[in-house]
Order: structure tokens, then sequence, then C-alpha cells
């Protein structure tokens, strides 16, 4: 009883609100056209894009980034003039080439060509100072050698290492370096075509991965057209009266404003454009078209005899309370994504645009779309033409026309058969739908294969699922041909052998001289390749065999002998040492790590940083690590699916919630079931197909659990509400009523992704792959999984069978009394 009294509580409130669009259309036309104009304004003028790329992708709250301002305090920036990883505990600037011999070649032999380009980068005048670090790929070593002699090279790693103490003038300098360096390699290309020059610098992964913008501008231009052809498309009919292919447009396009005005929005509030925000065009108009389309359906299911204003509201009151639930919910589960829990910054900016998105297509659908929607049932009401507006002539005036003009003028329904059960029938899909597929369907002989094609659906979803991979790889985010993806591919195939140089850092004074802490730090660094100034100097102790076995002789030797030495002097950085009046302690210490690593450099070394970690909780030596690309790596994996693990509980809360609110609940138990299915299905794919878990990835599967239920739940809901006698005929009449809608809407989804796959870039890519697994995956269990599916399960028909047949046998009854009491009337009958 309570559910019923809600649910006519919200429809009594949308017909009233459908009334009031209907009685002031041209002020509901004009708001959201003024709003669009400022905020339109604003986003043309305050248009500035994101340069911070590690603020954005990288996790947000990670101990990595504590451990980078340890280790920044203890050793700043300025100290380490001479060391060769001197900007270890941040990327800082810096210029890198990779030159690769021709196939078969020999690097070393190419010598001078490499000391040429060297000199070249070095002569660059801008009163920089540089480090140089090189390291040498694709080795061969000298068979049967004892001291690993190389005997050929295939690559060389130069690496030149900017000082640059954190100030503007000195940033904007060390940048029109790092411009001047790329500039300089491509001429030196051309003078040296046998070898092969890859570079990256610093800035080089920002001006990438911006620019997907630049390259898919025009690709929107064309999904956008493409779209509107769809849209226009689909809702045409032969019938020129109640055609609609002008309020298919509007319908694209009143979501395609009332993005403009989204985007307004967020640039007045201070926002910075960047990549990953290229989705949201895409997940607004899957689900605005949705509502666009039903909107359309609804009103062709009112009574043609019904006044237009009395039809709008009909279509308001039939068709508004779905779409607002399913917007709720895409607010609902954005915005579990757009709260503190969510650990990366573009996903949370990006569930932030959204759910303003969304807020904003509801508005402009019910005031915008709806104003069209008034206007073209006024039209048609004074059986005006749907196209060129003009009126249309009578039967008569038409027989006596070519045929041609017939065919463009005739509504294809006499006024005689205007009230016929449903003059819409003739639309294309509505025709294709009822008088072929659902019969098809639903047939006994067909249900045995859709079973099986399930089967194998869920076999492979399940199997993708088990292979799940983490993408905190940045390139994943870059385009396809950039060159910081081509030094990447590069560095991968060469330089894969062993992992980045690792900071190990002892943040606490420690007793260097006991041979118990020599022992604990060789334990640590088992398995490591070391520079370190600990091994050095234990070295330089045994083989000049000084005794140092106390923190006098120690520190002693250490700073007045050891450090001395011209070979030893880069060392003074490494080292901490306080000095008291009484005596001195070494406070802090650093070395350097390097693990041999297998082609899948990355994967190891998060499991490295894992296995690192906790031995520092466990072992007396208090010692941190560090690495750059760790801010990258740390918890990724967690912090990329927190927000689908969040957005998804929340709907399933909702759902379960709703069981008291719905007409009936065994709806919400079905639609739980079907989201779940889809939501695997497409993380399984999209696995299959190669397609990490980054966040341009995670915010597609929390788009996909709203999509699933935009499209599932009005077929569901009608399924169980429908008073059919068999579930046959119930499914059937669900398909009847929002089939049409659905395929107009996920066709045209579908089709306006088609130009991102000429888009070069691996983010566009990922994107394209993740919506086609969304739509593809609801469209088959809209009209092929769930229509089979469910004529096996509950909810049972019978009841309203015997509710039929107890109606019958009660009109039977009373006509046999009305026959006994007037016997002379049935005799003259």
């Amino acid at each position: 009883m309570l559910q019923q009294v809600i649910h006519r509580g919200f429809k009594s409130f949308f017909y009233k609100l459908g009334l009031f669009v209907s009685r002031h259309p041209v002020f509901c036309l004009t708001v959201p056209i003024v709003i669009t104009i400022i905020f339109g304004y604003s986003f043309l003028h305050r248009y500035r894009k994101e340069t911070d790329l590690e603020s954005l992708v990288a996790p947000s709250h990670s101990l990595a980034k504590i451990e980078r301002s340890l280790a920044s305090s203890l050793f700043p920036l300025d100290q380490s003039r001479k060391q060769l990883y001197s900007d270890l505990h941040t990327p800082g600037r810096y210029g890198r080439v990779i030159l690769v011999s021709k196939p078969g070649g020999n690097i070393l032999l190419q010598a001078e060509q490499i000391l040429h380009i060297h000199r070249a980068v070095l002569e660059m005048k801008d009163g920089r100072q540089s480090f140089i670090g090189h390291q040498l790929g694709g080795v061969a070593e000298v068979p049967n050698s004892k001291d690993q002699r190389v005997k050929s090279a295939k690559a060389i790693q130069i690496t030149y290492y900017l000082q640059n103490y954190g100030s503007a003038t000195q940033d904007l300098i060390s940048e029109q370096w790092e411009t001047e360096f790329c500039t300089l390699l491509s001429h030196l290309q051309e003078e040296h075509p046998d070898i092969q020059m890859y570079t990256l610098t610093s800035f080089s992964l920002v001006r990438d991965f911006q620019k997907t913008i630049d390259l898919s501008r025009s690709k929107i231009v064309v999904s956008l057209m493409l779209i509107l052809t769809a849209a226009t498309l689909s809702s045409s009919m032969k019938d020129c009266l109640r055609s609609k292919p002008f309020l298919g447009l509007l319908g694209a396009l009143t979501i395609c404003i009332s993005n403009v005005t989204a985007a307004g929005i967020f640039f007045v509030t201070d926002g910075r454009y960047n990549s990953t925000l290229l989705g949201i065009p895409f997940f607004a108009m899957g689900h605005g078209t949705k509502g666009v389309f039903e909107l359309l359906s609804g009103w062709r299911r009112t009574r043609e005899s019904l006044p237009f204003k009395d039809r709008v509201a009909d279509a308001y009151s039939d068709v508004m309370v779905s779409y607002t639930m399913t917007s709720s919910l895409y607010i609902i589960t954005f915005g579990m994504g757009a709260s503190p829990f969510t650990n990366i910054e573009a996903v949370r900016i990006f569930c932030q645009n959204m759910c303003i998105t969304i807020v904003l297509n509801y508005f402009y659908v019910f005031s915008f779309y709806g104003s069209c929607l008034v206007f073209a049932g006024q039209l048609e009401q004074n059986r005006y033409h749907s196209i060129f507006c003009c009126k249309i002539p009578s039967e008569e005036y038409l027989d006596r026309q070519p045929y041609w003009f017939q065919t463009i003028m005739s509504d294809g329904h006499p006024h005689s058969s205007h009230h016929e059960p449903d003059p819409y029938e003739n639309h294309f899909i509505q025709h294709f739908m009822k008088e072929h597929y659902n019969d098809w369907i639903t047939n006994t002989y067909v249900k045995p294969f859709v079973v099986i094609l399930y089967l194998i659906y869920a076999s492979f979803s399940f199997m993708g699922c088990l292979q799940i991979s983490g993408g905190s790889n940045i390139i994943n985010l870059l385009p396809t041909y950039s060159p910081s993806v081509s030094y990447a591919i590069i560095q991968q195939k060469y330089f894969s052998n062993y992992s980045p140089v690792i900071g190990f850092y002892i943040y606490e004074p420690l007793e260097y001289w006991n041979s118990t802490v020599q022992e604990d730090l060789k334990t640590i660094s088992f398995g490591f390749n070391t520079e370190s100034w600990i091994e050095q100097y234990y070295q330089y102790l045994k083989t000049g065999n000084i005794s140092a076995s106390n923190k006098t002789d120690f520190i002693n030797v250490l700073q007045n002998v050891f450090l001395k030495r011209s070979e030893f002097q880069h060392f003074k950085n490494d080292i901490i040492i306080s000095r008291s009046s009484e005596e001195m302690n070494i406070i802090a210490s650093r070395m350097y790590l390097v693990a041999k690593t297998s082609e899948n450099t990355q994967r190891e070394v998060v499991e490295l940083l894992e296995k690192l970690r906790p031995l520092s909780l466990i072992q007396s030596i208090k010692f941190i690590v560090f690495n750059p690309t760790f801010v990258f790596m740390d918890h990724y994996g967690l912090a990329v699916t927190m927000p689908v693990l969040i957005s998804g509980f929340s709907v399933l809360l909702v759902l379960i919630l709703t069981f008291f609110l719905v007409i009936q609940p065994l709806g919400n138990f079905w639609l739980i079931i079907t989201v779940t299915s889809i939501e695997l299905g497409v993380l399984g794919l999209m696995t299959l197909w190669n397609v990490d878990m980054d966040c341009v990835s995670i915010m597609c599967l929390t788009y996909a659990l709203n999509f699933a239920i935009d499209h599932c739940s009005p077929l569901l809901y009608t399924f169980v509400l429908a008073t059919e006698h068999t579930r046959t005929l119930c499914i059937q009449e669900s398909l009847k009523e929002h089939g049409t809608a659905i395929i107009q809407n996920v066709v045209s989804f579908l089709v306006g992704l088609v130009p991102l796959l000429f888009v070069p870039s691996n983010l566009t890519s990922t994107l394209f792959k993740c919506l086609l697994l969304t739509g593809s995956c609801t469209l088959l269990h809209c009209f092929v999984i769930l229509p089979v599916f469910l004529t096996f399960f509950p909810p049972s028909k019978k009841r309203h069978k015997k509710k039929r047949r107890a109606k019958r046998k009660e009109r039977e009854e009373i006509e046999c009394i009305e026959i006994q009491e007037n016997a002379d009337h049935v005799t003259a009958v």
C-alpha cells in the first residue's frame, strides 16, 4: 500500500510538471538557453589545461609522498651537485636520449658519433649545469669471461640532469633547455641516420598527455554529427504527421548544450581541463538521450484524442519517474566517486563533473526538450507536416497529385483510422519488434541457444576477471605515437634487466661500527646491486687493515681519511654528521639499490616495494626506500578500484533499501542480478582485450554500472508489473513498450564511439573499448538474455490468469441472470 501511494504521488507530481511545461513552453525553452549562453561564454574565455600530471594520476594520499618529503628534508637538491642520481627523490628537470644502432650493429663501434652528439648537448648555451649518467642496453658479454667483459651493446642511454633549486626563473630556463634539447636531437638525427634517437624530458609526459585533446577534437565533432544523424533517422517514420525527426535531432542537441553549460560551470570554479575528461560528453550523451527517447516513446503511447497539453503531461507521468530514479543513481554513484574516499585526483574531478552534468541533463530534458515536445505536439494536433511545417492536404486533394507528392505529404492514416489502438506501430523499429523479433526471441527452439550463448559469455567474463592487471603505467594515457611512448617502448626493450635506482635512506642514528648492524645491512641489501658508501668504507678499512671498532675511530677515519680521498669524495653528500661540543654522530645516511628484473619491470618493482617496506617495521634499522616512480605505483591498484567498489556498494545499498518502496520488490532483485552480470562481463572482456585497470577504465566501469541500470530497469519493472497471463506475453509487452527507446539510444551511443577508433591515443582506445563493451553487453542482456531467462524464473503470472478467469466467469454469470430475467427479449433477438 505504501509503495503504491509513493508511486502515485510521483506520477501525480510529474503530471503537474508536464502540465506546467506545456502551459509555459516559451519560458521553459528560454531559461536553459540563457544559462547556456552565460556559462558557454565562461567556457570559451576561462579554458585552461592542467599541467601537473602527478597531482592528477598519482594517488593523492600515499606513503611514497611522505617518504619523498622526508628524503628531501634530509638530502636537499642543492647539496648534490656531483652525484649521479642527485634528483633521486624528485623527477626534477632532465633530458634523456636513447641511441640505438641499426639491427645487427654494435653501438660501441659508433663511439665517435655518440661523442659528437654528447658534445653538442653540452655546448648548449643557456647557463645550465648538467651531470651525466649513462647505461648500456642489449648487452652481450664475452663468453667465459670472469670479469663480465662487454662484447657488444645495441643501445646506450644518456641522461642529462639539470641543476634546479625550485625557483620560478630556474624552472623556466630548464623548460627552455628541454625544448632546445629535443630540437637539437631532431637535427642530429638527420645528420646521423644510422643511429636511432629517442628523447624524453621531464616535460614530455605532460605535453604528450595533453596532446590527446588536440588529436581528438575533430573526431569528437564527427562523433556528434553521427549521433545527430542516428537520432534523427531513428525518430523518423513514413507517416509525415507522426514522424518526429526534429525531436530526435533536438534531443541530441539538448544534451550537447547541457554539456557546454556543465563545462562552463567547471571553468568558472577554476577548473583545469585534462585529457581524462574526454569521456564526459560520451557518458552524458548515453544517459541524456535515453531520457529523450523514452519521453518520445511515452508521447507515442498517449491517446491521440487528448489535447496536446494533456498528452505531454501523460508522457511526463509515464516516463519521468524512472528517469528520475536512474538519474539519482548516477548522482549517487559518481558522487561517491567524488568523495574523499577517492585517492586519484583525476577520478575525483571526473566524478564531480559527471554529477554536475547529470543534474543539468535532467533539467534540460524536462525543460528545454519538454518545450520542444510541446511545440511538436501542437503541430501534430493541428495536422502540420513534421518536417516542412505546412498543413497536410486533404485526401481528396492528395488523390489528384502525383505519387511522389502523396508519399511526402500523406500521413498514412486517414481520419477514420485515428481511433485505431496504436497508430505509431508503423515506426520501423516498433514494427520489427512486434511483428518479427518478439515472437522469434521467445520461441521455444531459440531458448536453448540463448542459454548456451550466456554460458559462453559468463565463461569468458569469468576468465577475464581472473586476469585483471593493474594500470599504473602512465603511457596508457598518452598518444600512441608520441615521443614518450616510443621512448618507453625502447627502454622496456633494451633496459628492462634492472629496476630503477632505489634510494635507501637511514633516517635515525645507527651504530655502523657494530658488527650486528653491519650484518643487518648486508641482509637487507642482499640480492641488490648497490652503490653505497658503507660497503666502500668497510672495504677500505679491510684493505688498509685499519681498526675502527668504536664510534670515535669509525667517524674519525671516515671524516678525516676516507672522505678526503678523491675517489670517495662524492660520498660526502650521502652522510649527515652532526657536530656537538662533545662528540659527533652520524644521524642519517643513504645508499642506492638496483634490483635485477625481468621484462615486467613495473610489476616486479611494485612487489619489491611491498617487500621492503615491512622490513623497515620489523628491523632494528629505521629506513625508507624511495624512487620518483613510487609516487605513481604506491597502492595504485587499491586507489583506482576504490571508486568502482564504493559506487557498486552504494548502488546495491540503494536497491536493497528501495525494496520497501517499489511496487514489486522482485524487480529490484532481477535488476541487481542483471547489473552484476553486465558489470562482470564488461570487466572480464575488457581484460581479455588488453585493457588495464587505470583511472580511465575505472571511470568506464562506474559508468557501465549506471548504463546497465538505465536501460534494464524500465524493461524489468514493466515485465514485473505486467498483467498478462503468461511470462512470454509480459516480456513481449515490455519489449514493445521500451525496446524502441533502448535500441535508439544504444545504437546512437555506439555509432558515436566509432570516431574514437581513429584517434591515435591509448586513452581514447581504452575509452572506446570499455564503452563499446558497455553498450554491447547491455544490448545483449536487454534483447537476448533477459527475454529468455524471464520466461523461466519468477515472478509467476498465474495469479493474473486466475483473476482474468474469475472476471470472465463473473461476467458470464451476470449475462445468464439477465437472460433469465428477460426471456422475451432473448426470443425477440
